[in-house]
C-alpha cells in the first residue's frame, strides 16, 4: 500500500473541495436566479469537463501554464515555483475538471427554492446575503452536501488530468490512482488490487452516507 500516495490524493482533495464550494455556492445562486444573455454558454461551459476526456484537458493546462508559456513564466516569477509537475498544477486542474460535480448540485437546489420563499425573506427585511445565509442555505445544504461527496470523491480517483499536468512524481504528484496504474504496469496485481479496493469501499460508503443524510435532512423538514 502507497501510504503516500493516499495522504497526497486525499491531501488534494480536501483542497479542491475547500476552494470549489464556496466559490461553486455563489455562482449556482447567480445561475439559479438570474437570466442573461449567454447564460447557456456558461452552463455549457461549466459542464464541458463531464464529456471532455481528461487528457484533453490536461493537455491544454500543460501547453498553456508549462514554461514555454508567457503565463506560465508569469506564474513562476510570481509564486516561485512552477504550476506544471508540482502539487499546485494537481489542484489548479483538479478545480478546473471537478466544476461540474460541485456546481449542479448546488445550482439544483437553489432552482428548488420556491420564488415566495425569497419574497418572504426580503418582506422580513433581509438582504442579499441575509437571505442567502438565514434562508436559502439551510434549504440547499443536501445539495452543497452531495457536491462536496461528489466533488472530494472525483478528486481522489481522478488519473488523466493529474498524470497529463502533474507527471509522477513520488510524494509531489503521485496520486493514488497513478500509483495503482504503476503496480498493474509493474504486474504487482496485488498492491494495485488492495488500492483499487480502498478506493471502492470508500466510494461507496460516502455515497450510501449522503444519500441516508439527504433523505434524514428531509424527513426532518417535512
Amino acid at each position: 500500500m502507497d501510504w503516500q500516495a493516499l495522504l497526497l490524493s486525499i491531501k488534494l482533495s480536501v483542497i479542491t473541495t475547500l476552494i470549489l464550494t464556496p466559490i461553486s455556492i455563489l455562482v449556482a445562486r447567480a445561475l439559479a436566479f438570474n437570466q442573461f444573455r449567454g447564460k447557456a454558454w456558461v452552463e455549457a461551459l461549466a459542464m464541458t469537463p463531464l464529456i471532455l476526456p481528461p487528457t484533453v484537458i490536461g493537455y491544454y493546462l500543460l501547453v498553456g501554464f508549462g514554461q514555454q508559456s508567457w503565463l506560465g513564466q508569469t506564474l513562476q516569477t510570481v509564486l516561485g515555483t512552477p504550476i506544471v509537475f508540482h502539487f499546485s498544477g494537481l489542484v489548479l486542474a483538479s478545480l478546473l475538471v471537478n466544476i461540474p460535480f460541485a456546481l449542479q448540485p448546488i445550482q439544483r437546489a437553489f432552482e428548488a427554492i420556491p420564488d415566495d420563499v425569497r419574497d418572504a425573506a426580503a418582506c422580513c427585511g433581509l438582504n442579499r446575503w441575509q437571505s442567502l445565509w438565514k434562508v436559502e442555505i439551510p434549504l440547499v445544504w443536501p445539495g452543497v452536501l452531495t457536491a462536496i461527496v461528489l466533488c472530494f470523491s472525483h478528486v481522489l480517483g481522478e488519473f488523466g488530468v493529474v498524470l497529463m499536468i502533474g507527471g509522477n512524481i513520488a510524494g509531489e504528484t503521485k496520486t493514488l490512482s497513478i500509483a495503482i496504474y504503476d503496480k498493474v504496469q509493474a504486474f504487482d496485481f496485488d498492491a494495485a488490487g488492495i488500492m483499487s479496493l480502498i478506493l471502492l469501499i470508500f466510494a461507496v460508503c460516502t455515497l450510501a452516507f449522503t444519500t441516508h443524510l439527504t433523505k434524514k435532512i428531509g424527513v426532518n423538514r417535512g
